[in-house]
């Protein structure tokens, strides 16, 4: 984990911080003195790292430009909230696993091709979910043969035997959350073989 800067290190950014603050408000030191109460010399040592700064100078700083106490003071850094995922490719699909985690549920986003339109049925443990986001899905389930538009949802017991890909008109992005254990996104009075919905 990364550690935060020292005391020291932090103190000694806070006046290059207040300068770049006021001018970038276009506030001279005379107009801040006025507003603050405090002396134009001291602003300016404050603002030349030569003098510390102290709650007492600062809070009427950060009320006269309006701005939050820690943005006069760097706060710790939280690390980059971005999450890099790497895709792989399965079976000619672009795969990018979502769920980081080892949960019961796994989720998915998938890109397929539009070369891959050729119905190889297959069948395994588990339940599955799908999501359309852009393209058309062929979907062969059992003796269905659907095809899926953006927005439309399918989930469907993949004991069944099954197959999806594009129509073959262009890729498909897609969304999936795949149970092994047969788990399901819903919880349903009476189990379904397949059903089919629409966000719209």
């Amino acid at each position: 984990m990364e550690q935060s800067p020292p005391i020291a290190q932090v103190l000694s950014a806070v006046g290059p911080r207040l300068k770049r603050l006021r001018t970038a408000r276009g506030v001279t030191l005379a107009a801040l003195s006025e507003a603050t109460g405090i002396s134009k010399s001291t602003l300016s040592r404050l603002e030349a790292g030569q003098r510390r700064p102290s709650l007492e100078l600062l809070l009427p700083i950060a009320q006269a430009h309006q701005v939050p106490l820690d943005e006069l003071v760097d706060a710790p850094d939280v690390g980059d909230p971005r999450v890099r995922l790497k895709p792989h490719v399965a079976n000619g699909n672009i795969v990018l696993p979502l769920t980081r985690q080892p949960n019961p549920l796994q989720s998915y986003k998938m890109v397929l091709p539009a070369i891959r339109d050729t119905p190889e049925l297959c069948t395994h443990e588990g339940y599955e979910w799908l999501y359309v986001l852009s393209g058309h899905l062929r979907l062969v389930l059992a003796e269905h043969d659907l095809v899926l538009d953006p927005g439309e949802v399918a989930e469907f017991d993949t004991r069944l035997p099954h197959w999806f890909g594009s129509t073959g008109e262009s890729p498909v992005e897609m969304l999936s959350v795949f149970g092994r254990q047969g788990e399901r996104m819903h919880v349903r009075a009476r189990p379904q073989r397949m059903t089919l919905s629409s966000d719209g």
